[in-house]
């Protein structure tokens, strides 16, 4: 399988640049298709490059970067990296933070943690200059992207484009930060775990790039996490619905807003290694080639879960609404629910969803809010919660595949709390210290060990 960056494409940048003058790009909208094989002019590939924080972590490994962009560009080529903060800049921003105060200051956590982009991006143009390359480094805001005002959780509504094309045609490399926008009232928001990812596939999306490229330090997609299951296989190919539900369900490799904008956009994403040389896993609509048929795809797990109940819940038209409205309203993604009547003359029910376990403490402020004008008996909130699911277009039509899970699960002695399906995945929510025994016994079971 050939690089995305050497795939060639026959039309003038100009031409690009003057079907993106015609509009700013909307997120939302649908994707204007480019007919190559009817375009003339220089071969050139248009790529984003997203370089994540263990990537850029030192000066040394930013240098080391230019030097495989440069290596692996043509002189015709137009490139876009999107970067992230820095190692553990992000993480060490938020314990500064942490300092000061414990409460949830959105807007003001926003301003910080944007810092952490703006070093790196700054200092990547830097080590392309001193590389003898034009460069020019873009905040979110500067690259015109424009996001919704959930601070913390920020999505990207539309990208106006014409800053960063303008700098591609003056000859530029550009350097973008990743994870970071401005609302249209001119606040800055950050756009949440892995939003990187996002970044760089939404803009990709805005300037119809050949490709988005995601390198990260893992070599590729695995049928599981390699350092819970050594035997996972890295995936030549996996398509956007497989990869989104699997990103979904806790493979860290992927953000699922950025599977989600490659599916929208069709852009094709190439996740692969920083430090090595070696082909990764290419996200996109179809196969290209033969590919070896599993039952499923891989095998997903997340730990970030907390199990919340609502226990009696007037059984009454409205309550269930209002519970998940509020929640709603906060920017809480709520995952797996079950409603349970507990008897018919009763009156009341008993409500169990799960969040990310980051969002625990808001949902206890919510529901508690929620208590004193509602007659609710109790709210229960378990941390140490985990899931683990199968994913695979294969599944359809094959139910014995839940109930081998499920089997295995039994045999490893694991209570199942709550099981969630959809057409490629099943889910079983399980005590957190279960999961990797659990992973490790799915993995075996569905995949060939040879």
């Amino acid at each position: 399988m050939s690089r995305p960056s050497d795939r060639p494409v026959f039309f003038t940048f100009a031409a690009r640049r003057a079907i993106i003058f015609l509009c700013t790009v909307h997120i939302e909208a649908t994707y204007l298709h480019i007919d190559n094989s009817k375009s003339e002019g220089i071969t050139l590939a248009l790529i984003v490059k997203k370089f994540g924080g263990s990537s850029v972590a030192t000066p040394d490994k930013m240098r080391a970067i230019v030097r495989r962009v440069l290596k692996d560009m043509k002189e015709e080529d137009k490139i876009v990296l999107v970067v992230s903060a820095m190692g553990d800049t992000t993480d060490e921003l938020v314990s500064l933070a942490g300092q000061i105060t414990s409460k949830p200051y959105g807007r003001e956590m926003d301003m910080l943690l944007s810092t952490g982009e703006q070093i790196s991006i700054a200092l990547m143009a830097m080590a392309f200059k001193e590389a003898g390359r034009k460069s020019v480094s873009f905040t979110g805001a500067q690259a015109g992207i424009v996001t919704s005002d959930a601070f913390n959780k920020g999505r990207i509504l539309e990208i106006n484009a014409q800053r960063v094309i303008n700098a591609l045609d003056e000859g530029n490399i550009v350097i973008v930060a990743g994870f970071q926008g401005m609302t249209d009232g001119g606040d800055i928001t950050t756009l949440g775990r892995g939003g990187s990812d996002t970044t760089a596939v939404a803009v990709a999306g805005a300037i119809h790039a050949d490709a988005c490229e995601i390198y990260t330090d893992v070599d590729g997609i695995y049928t599981s996490d390699p350092r819970v299951v050594p035997d996972a296989k890295k995936m030549e190919e996996i398509t956007y619905g497989e990869m989104l539900e699997m990103a979904k369900l806790g493979a860290g490799v992927m953000q699922p807003r950025a599977v989600e904008m490659g599916s929208r956009f069709n852009v094709p994403i190439h996740v692969r290694s920083t430090f090595a040389e070696t082909e990764g896993t290419m996200i996109q609509e179809d196969y290209s080639m033969e590919v070896k048929q599993y039952l499923i795809r891989g095998v997903a797990e997340d730990k970030n879960v907390a199990k919340v109940t609502v226990l009696g819940v007037p059984n009454k038209p409205g309550h269930a609404y209002r519970i998940f409205a509020e929640l709603a309203d906060r920017n809480i993604d709520v995952d797996m629910i079950v409603q349970s009547v507990r008897v018919a003359n009763e009156g009341v029910t008993d409500i169990t969803f799960t969040v990310s376990r980051d969002d625990s403490a808001l949902v206890c402020d919510v529901l508690g809010d929620i208590r004193r004008d509602m007659d609710i008996e109790d709210i229960l909130i378990d941390e140490k919660m985990g899931k683990v699911s199968v994913v695979g277009a294969g599944m359809a039509g094959h139910p014995g595949i839940a109930a081998s899970m499920f089997g295995l699960m039994g045999d490893n002695g694991i209570n199942i709390e709550i099981i969630s399906t959809s057409e490629i995945s099943i889910t079983c929510l399980i005590g957190e210290e279960h999961v990797d025994t659990a992973v490790r016994a799915i993995h075996a079971h569905f995949f060939d060990q040879d």
